[in-house]
């Protein structure tokens, strides 16, 4: 071969390495014979190698029509993408070097330390909350995870503690006054406990599990936790909210100094917050329980088999409410049993817990799912969250395939 024609050749080779990394196709298959929409994981590291790009230069993601779409760099290294496949069938993305466009945020949460320390974060479909320190100092009771509802799904939270918040001093002034008509008016029309056509904070927690918190137990007893003593928010939109939360050291048997930590996430368009539980200090094996409280109303309503647990509650008013919070908790990792722990007198209208068991060692890892639905927005009866639930788990175990090209 003659000169001219070896350089032809280099360069030729060298235009096919550009082209070849110009794109990354990512092809998102679904094995299952329902339709799919949810956040995907596709590793960063490969992605940005096959790119021939620094980690954490800028990419732009568009589907098979070219349009951009949303994604997130996770903390864990991971692009987040949320994509619908069809039954037995395959989408298609192309990831590329570039600038995107701004994006929509679907799921963001902070901590409010002007309303005692709480963590609250949300979705389009449902917010949550964790109580924190300021919380405890105060001498209030209230352990587990709380519920927000909401039939909205642009973000409702920042502006529901903002207008609850700035109106608290007026409604004081005005019950010093006497001038109790006016203040319950204005409460009326501005507090989260009542639903203004966007939802409402009406869940029952107190000292509980609330909606799917973790507690060890001791002689068949919960040790409930307090409220987290440190947290760090890891991801913040906006197709996925994570935190880490550790709490207290409290007494379990022989162990005076038990540490437990949660990483608690939530996807865009997910009913269920995935959470990650492990306790420091054990020495001995312990039972590790995860559920949701149950009230005095609705006990019919709760289902308990080999993988799930759920529960209709009745919200802190059911008379006047008149609907339903669909709780519960799911075991893709097994359980040794679920059951009704029930308390031997009902306090608050709390009658007690319907949990999951399993047994649990110091350090390990154990990975379950809590959520929520309401009966006035995407879940308007409980057959229709066990079909969530079902669904759901199902995703678990029948995760979508994904390659790269």
């Amino acid at each position: 071969m003659n000169k001219s024609k070896l350089i032809l050749v280099v360069m030729a080779c060298m235009m096919l390495t550009v082209v070849s990394a110009k794109n990354v196709v990512v092809t998102v298959t679904n094995e299952e014979k329902v339709q799919r929409q949810e956040v995907v994981e596709i590793d960063l590291y490969p992605v940005y190698k096959l790119l021939a790009i620094n980690v954490g230069e800028p990419i732009v993601v568009k589907n098979a029509l070219g349009q951009e779409v949303e994604y997130q760099i996770s903390y864990d290294g991971k692009i987040l993408i949320d994509v619908a496949v069809r039954p037995c069938g395959s989408a298609e993305l192309t990831i590329s070097a570039g600038n995107p466009k701004t994006m929509k945020t679907y799921v963001t949460g902070r901590m409010y330390p002007e309303r005692v320390d709480d963590i609250a974060w949300e979705n389009d479909r449902t917010a949550y909350r964790i109580y924190g320190p300021a919380l405890q100092k105060s001498g209030e009771r209230a352990f587990g995870v709380d519920v927000w509802v909401k039939n909205t799904p642009d973000l409702e939270v920042e502006k529901r503690y903002s207008t609850e918040l700035s109106n608290h001093p007026t409604i004081s002034s005005l019950k010093a006054q006497g001038k109790n008509e006016e203040a319950f008016a204005m409460e009326i029309a501005t507090t989260y406990h009542f639903d203004h056509g966007y939802g409402l904070d009406c869940y029952k927690v107190g000292p509980t599990l609330g909606g799917g918190a973790p507690a060890l137990m001791k002689d068949g007893e919960l040790i409930l936790p307090y409220c987290y003593k440190d947290y760090k928010i890891l991801d913040n939109g906006p197709l996925r909210f994570t935190v880490q939360v550790s709490y207290n050291p409290t007494k379990i048997n022989d162990d005076v100094n038990v540490i437990e930590n949660r990483i608690i996430s939530l996807d865009k368009g997910s009913n269920f917050n995935k959470c990650t539980v492990w306790y420091d200090g054990l020495t001995k094996p312990v039972d590790l329980a995860m559920g949701v409280v149950l009230h005095q109303e609705d006990l019919e309503s709760v289902v308990l088999n080999e993988d799930m647990i759920l529960y209709a509650d009745p919200t802190d008013n059911p008379s006047k409410q008149n609907f339903q919070i669909y709780v519960g908790c799911l075991f893709p990792e097994g359980v040794k049993s679920t059951k009704k722990l029930m308390n031997k007198e009902v306090v608050n209208g709390n009658a007690g817990h319907a949990i999951g068991i399993v047994s649990y060692q110091s350090g390990d890892k154990y990975t379950y799912f809590f959520g929520s639905a309401w009966s006035k927005n995407d879940v308007r009866t409980m057959n229709e969250w066990k079909l969530r639930a079902e669904e759901t788990i199902n995703a678990i175990h029948s995760p979508l395939t994904i390659t790269m090209k």
